[in-house]
């Protein structure tokens, strides 16, 4: 049986001092090897991850130096970098040519949103992926999604012919109303599909809990880690196929591997204590919005208010180490939604909001956040 923790090549050790390509193969290498001599085998990139350069890693550290046999590699078509039908193949053969193979375990379109859809519609991206797969180049078809679950539904409605599909899931977004990651996974399950999880420890957010939170936790396994919590959370969910954790040291790799050899659903104790660490996360949120609504209706420039808050919340909670994720949902608003430098200031919202948010000036804040180069 296929062990669930994928190797995710996106936040590996650089050299000192180095930028986002400067990746330090030779702590990379080792990385690899311990992962492989556990017996976990799935390892996933992209063609922008490390400033381009993540591919050529995964040549490096892995495809040169281990039989083909001895590992899976799942890498994404950049759909949001597409302009015209012929970029697809030229992309795709680069990614063959970078990572050193001959064909994809596993294959997705990457990030894909209303937006990035239309593009991908526009293309016939899903079409280009079907032809190689038909070929032998690409084992199993998927892609990674970051949007409500009914664009999801959509895409799946209209595409039955994927394989799987790739899934922000974590227990912090479980229930929060712009990630969707309960009604996401639902939506999956709905359609039959296999689920990768991705973002289990929310960039990091979920690594640093209050310790009300671990003290509850390690009442019931005082021998977890908090992010071991996150990563058994996602991989005891039913019709989970894989977890993606990206790993930045050899400790990482030792931890990761021990805790995930065994995946079973949580219990009861274990999902009320992932609940309550989620709640006192929010209950720390730098907006202390709850989510009411009350502002919503009356906002003549139709900005989803509540939404951006818990966006902005969550993106000052990972330090900003998630790779645009909040930033992708945020601009999903874009085509139907007012932004929130769209505010004019006229404090509807703050004459019935039950927790006296100046509204406005926090909107201020998430524009400077969100919408600033």
């Amino acid at each position: 049986m296929l062990k669930k923790l994928g190797f995710g090549m996106m936040r590996l050790p650089l050299t000192a001092g180095g930028a986002d390509k400067d990746v330090d193969l030779e702590r990379v290498a080792p990385m690899v090897d311990a992962f492989l001599q556990r017996d976990f085998c799935y390892f996933d990139t992209a063609y922008m991850y490390h400033g381009g350069c993540s591919e050529e890693v995964v040549r490096k550290a892995l495809t040169q130096r281990h039989p083909r046999s001895r590992f899976l590699l799942a890498d994404k078509m950049p759909v949001m970098m597409l302009q015209k039908s012929s970029d697809q193949p030229r992309i795709f053969e680069q990614q063959l040519a970078r990572c050193g193979v001959d064909y994809f375990d596993f294959y997705l379109l990457h990030s894909l949103t209303a937006t990035h859809y239309e593009t991908a519609c526009r293309l016939d991206t899903f079409a280009f992926a079907r032809q190689q797969k038909a070929e032998g180049r690409i084992r199993r078809l998927g892609f990674s999604f970051h949007d409500s679950a009914q664009v999801l539904d959509r895409i799946l409605t209209e595409h039955p012919e994927v394989d799987f599909v790739q899934l922000q899931i974590n227990y912090l977004d479980w229930e929060d109303a712009s990630v969707q990651s309960r009604l996401c996974y639902e939506t999956a399950l709905r359609h039959g599909k296999p689920v990768t999880v991705m973002e289990p420890v929310k960039g990091g957010t979920l690594a640093t809990l209050p310790q009300a939170a671990l003290e509850r936790m390690r009442r019931i396994h005082p021998d977890w880690s908090a992010p071991v919590w996150a990563l058994r959370f996602a991989a005891g969910l039913e019709n989970v196929q894989m977890v993606l954790s990206g790993m930045s040291t050899l400790e990482q790799v030792a931890e990761n591997t021990a805790a995930m050899e065994h995946t079973p659903p949580f219990d009861a104790a274990e999902r009320a204590a992932v609940a309550g660490a989620a709640a006192l996360l929010r209950q720390a949120a730098a907006v202390p919005c709850t989510g009411c609504r009350y502002c919503v209706d009356g906002c003549p420039a139709h900005i989803p208010i509540p939404r951006y808050f818990e966006l902005y919340n969550t993106d000052l909670g990972t330090g900003g180490n998630t790779f645009d994720t909040h930033q992708a949902y945020y601009e999903n608003y874009g085509p139907t939604h007012g932004k929130a430098s769209d505010c004019i200031g006229c404090g509807a919202c703050v004459r019935v909001c039950p927790q006296h948010i100046a509204i406005p000036d926090r909107l201020k804040e998430v524009a400077r956040h969100f919408e600033t180069d």
